[in-house]
């Protein structure tokens, strides 16, 4: 294959998994160079300013641990959504050209059929059938507050500073000035430890 650069590369068009689905859902297609901002940002006006109900995030390929990411996303920032997981696998077809033939030879393709793992994620406000396969429900309200809670407080723990020290504490030991109980007492002398 040393000879041979990808030239072209094209998805099997497949019909989403889910039954039922309003005319309006929105699709969130995730790709491997896809940036996780910019598809959050989109789902989340999608969800918050424009009220839509349900979301689907899907992806193949190297683009399966990035779509999961973006949902893990949208469950904590929101929150009380259903979910319904569709593992799948999808036709991908890769053109490869030859690029070591003579100048006047017809060019020489070659058509390549991977089978790669898809994910289709349905998020939800509405609750979804249950019995369906790959259903889970949204986390319960306490425990996904508990749990935020403790793991933004262990994590700010970490950094915050101690409390600063008393003001006499500030000066360096060579500028205190030590006060002997009597004026004749301890024959200290001003800006002098005492050892």
């Amino acid at each position: 294959m040393e000879n041979f650069r990808k030239v072209r590369t094209s998805e099997e068009e497949m019909p989403l998994p889910f039954p039922d689905l309003p005319p309006d859902v929105v699709e969130m297609k995730v790709k491997e160079g896809s940036k996780i901002r910019n598809l959050m940002n989109f789902a989340m006006a999608q969800m918050e300013l424009k009220g839509s109900r349900q979301i689907i995030f899907s992806g193949c390929g190297r683009a399966v641990t990035k779509t999961i990411t973006c949902v893990e996303i949208m469950k904590r920032k929101l929150g009380g959504l259903h979910q319904v997981t569709k593992v799948r696998y999808k036709t991908v077809l890769e053109v490869w050209e030859n690029q070591d033939l003579p100048p006047d030879s017809p060019a020489q393709n070659l058509t390549v059929h991977k089978n790669v793992p898809s994910i289709c994620i349905l998020l939800s406000r509405d609750p979804l059938d249950p019995n369906q396969t790959g259903y889970q429900p949204p986390e319960p309200r306490s425990g996904l507050g508990e749990a935020g809670g403790d793991a933004a407080g262990s994590s700010t723990k970490g950094l915050k500073r101690p409390p600063p020290p008393p003001r006499e504490e500030l000066l360096p030991k060579k500028l205190q000035v030590q006060v002997p109980d009597s004026p004749r007492g301890s024959g200290t002398t001003a800006g002098q430890p005492d050892h």
